[in-house]
């Protein structure tokens, strides 16, 4: 279907997927989306998308955590630290089940995983108000380790996972549940590219295209996070996932 379209309208598609998904994983999450159908699209063969994408996608990262930093800055610094090490390891992981396992049997997962964490970040705000004052449960970290190798695995609907545990594990305050969720994303997903730029799964051409114009959408996207309302916020969220559900349902 790609060769009837000229190379530079590919570029142009492949580009603007690129600046949009990074606006979106700094509001909401879900930048993937947007990027692995543009990679396929473009002639790039489905495995090869999958790891392009997550290349494409990591720098728009930078972009939004610096979007955060006085956020990042407020929390205390030895937790943070424990945190970035736990997604740098799941990250790791992650690209190493990509790399060696078939992927049909966890792409049927995909689209209960993210019904599921659209559920919980939608119940996030409740469930945060019953639990106010009881600190951070015991299983935050665990949770952020099993998100982490998700994430190493399959990007789409990271973000969405990440602030719904955020959301449910004590973090009341939306623009720091984001900085998190940027921070801990930016960090899995260079290790789990550097793994896959290892295996030779990259697009390099396509792969340096994107990251440029991520990284502009994640600084654009993390502005807007931080004007918005953050009901709208909320809402743009839950929509991104519900759609993501039912899309990545009609792929299985």
């Amino acid at each position: 279907m790609s060769a009837a379209w000229p190379s530079e309208a590919l570029w142009l598609l492949t580009g603007a997927a690129a600046f949009g998904a990074g606006v979106l994983n700094a509001v909401a999450g879900g930048g993937s989306f947007l990027t692995f159908p543009a990679l396929v699209f473009a002639g790039v063969p489905p495995l090869a998308a999958n790891a392009t994408s997550a290349m494409a996608v990591s720098p728009g990262y930078l972009g939004s955590v610096l979007g955060f930093r006085s956020e990042l800055r407020a929390l205390p610094s030895s937790g943070l630290k424990r945190e970035v090490l736990i997604s740098a390891s799941g990250g790791l992981i992650g690209a190493g089940l990509l790399l060696i396992t078939p992927d049909r049997v966890f792409t049927g997962l995909v689209p209960w995983l993210l019904l599921m964490a659209t559920a919980l970040f939608a119940a996030g705000p409740g469930l945060a108000k019953r639990h106010a004052g009881q600190g951070h449960p015991a299983w935050r970290l665990p949770g952020l380790m099993g998100v982490a190798i998700y994430g190493g695995y399959f990007n789409g609907g990271l973000g969405i996972l990440l602030m719904a545990l955020y959301t449910l594990t004590g973090e009341q305050r939306l623009n720091t549940v984001n900085a998190l969720k940027n921070l801990n994303s930016l960090v899995l997903s260079l290790l789990s590219v550097a793994a896959f730029a290892v295996a030779g799964a990259i697009v390099w051409p396509q792969a340096v295209w994107m990251m440029s114009l991520a990284t502009a959408g994640g600084w654009v996207g993390a502005r807007w996070a931080k004007r918005l309302p953050a009901h709208w916020v909320r809402s743009l969220v839950i929509g991104t996932g519900l759609v993501m559900s039912g899309v990545f349902f009609l792929r299985t």
